[in-house]
């Protein structure tokens, strides 16, 4: 089976990984990052997202130790538009949180018009921080949480805007 997912993973947390994993017991996984020029169209909060390549350096480190344990492969490309690389026909699956399945329908939607298979959308629930809230890359960045969920009052966050 072929498995898709995407985002900006900056920084990467348990809720990623928690994602990464399921695709990895579906199959070989295709992750999407979004470029540096899409990244920020997809924040719901204005803040500074790490260049691509930093990204992608993470990204790799996460995952190569996944494929091997379960035996897949796995391949990083460029996202340079919301619905990515899943409306291409290959992909079996796509692995989405709870806030982004609406845009899986659009994606399988796009896929029907196109005369595809629609994709399994597989929805991986949230995990949960220290608090109860759901562990994201923006509560990480404003110093809230660390990338286990771990409350850490007395972390400063990252600047909203690129360092000079």
């Amino acid at each position: 089976m072929d498995v898709a997912l995407g985002g900006t993973f900056d920084p990467i947390h348990d809720g990623h990984r928690k994602l990464f994993e399921r695709a990895f017991e579906l199959g070989d996984v295709t992750v999407g990052l979004t470029s540096d020029e899409l990244a920020p169209k997809t924040r719901h909060v204005e803040r500074y997202v790490r260049p691509f390549e930093e990204r992608k350096r993470d990204l790799e480190a996460e995952l190569a130790p996944l494929a091997v344990e379960h035996g897949r492969e796995y391949t990083i490309r460029t996202l340079t538009e919301p619905t990515g690389i899943a409306v291409e026909p290959q992909f079996d699956a796509l692995i989405v949180s709870p806030e982004t399945k609406d845009g899986g329908e659009r994606i399988n939607e796009i896929r029907r018009e196109a005369g595809h298979d629609p994709l399994d959308v597989v929805v991986v629930d949230h995990v949960p921080a220290e608090d109860g809230e759901r562990i994201s890359s923006t509560r990480i960045v404003k110093g809230e949480i660390d990338e286990h969920g771990a409350l850490t009052p007395d972390r400063e966050g990252r600047e909203a805007t690129r360092p000079e």
